[in-house]
């Protein structure tokens, strides 16, 4: 099963990235596969030449490339990659964008699934239109708080692992850690989101936290498909408490961790540590 990158991935791909190309500038743009693109193709490839690479940032699973006077979005979706070539290194079939910078590396970017998209927007709205201003709260931001869980979920029937997974919620949060931040806070993944009291909206705030830095740490979780831009492979995958174990022995209780489809993901929990109340 293919894991998609989540928030501590993409933090750890754009921090590898920002060690290559701050300071560059982008000489030409080529565009081999069009549908990676949002919006027209020659707009983009026009607009971005000539642009200076300014920052890096992210905003939940989006990672920003500050310019000169654009933003360039990018989701890495399901196996978005970026890898770099000297100017005319033979292309892969899987390279379906390529920046020149001024010191004659080519910025590729790879996606065997074809599910990754790249967006050029302006740079002072970015954050204001979509789809970065339909995203939810960042896991560190102090606005998530235990009100602001308890307005969210209020009328939510769905299971509380789906609701975890809304990027307007939360941004950031996949089907990885998902799991780990319910196990850790006892919660069943079946529970009705309208059903989380105040102390368990508390302790999924707190968890998060303490989950996704300590995944941050350690660069993320590699698991199947994913890897950092050149290869760069995360450590966090040692640290899960459940998720990918089926069958496994819960180290609280000893119990047999279960697997079960909620919403149609894939979903690891123990019954005895995380039942429903």
């Amino acid at each position: 099963m293919i894991k998609l990158p989540e928030k501590p991935e993409v933090i750890t791909v754009a921090k590898t990235l920002e060690k290559k190309i701050i300071g560059k500038k982008i000489t030409e743009a080529k565009v081999y596969y069009d549908n990676v693109i949002v919006g027209d193709k020659e707009e983009f490839i026009s607009k971005i030449k000539d642009e200076k690479i300014e920052s890096i940032t992210t905003r939940g699973k989006w990672i920003i490339i500050y310019l000169t006077n654009y933003a360039l979005l990018t989701h890495l979706r399901m196996e978005g990659r970026f890898y770099f070539r000297k100017k005319g290194d033979s292309l892969s079939k899987h390279e379906h964008v390529s920046l020149l910078l001024d010191d004659n590396i080519e910025m590729r970017f790879h996606d065997v699934r074809k599910f990754g998209r790249m967006i050029l927007l302006p740079k002072y709205e970015v954050l204001n239109i979509k789809p970065l201003s339909d995203l939810g709260y960042e896991f560190n931001d102090p606005r998530l708080t235990e009100e602001y869980l308890l307005a969210k979920f209020k009328n939510k029937s769905t299971p509380i692992k789906t609701v975890l997974l809304d990027q307007s919620i939360i941004a950031g949060i996949g089907n990885i850690y998902d799991d780990e931040i319910l196990y850790q806070s006892h919660i069943n993944p079946l529970k009705p989101a309208k059903e989380i009291n105040s102390s368990e909206a508390i302790e999924i705030i707190k968890n998060t936290k303490i989950i996704l830095e300590k995944a941050i740490k350690k660069g993320g979780t590699t698991i199947k498909s994913f890897e950092s831009s050149e290869g760069v492979h995360g450590l966090f995958q040692n640290e899960l408490a459940v998720h990918g174990k089926k069958n496994g022995i819960c180290s609280k209780c000893g119990n047999k961790i279960e697997f079960i489809r909620v919403g149609g993901r894939g979903t690891y929990y123990c019954p005895k540590c995380q039942r429903i109340n």
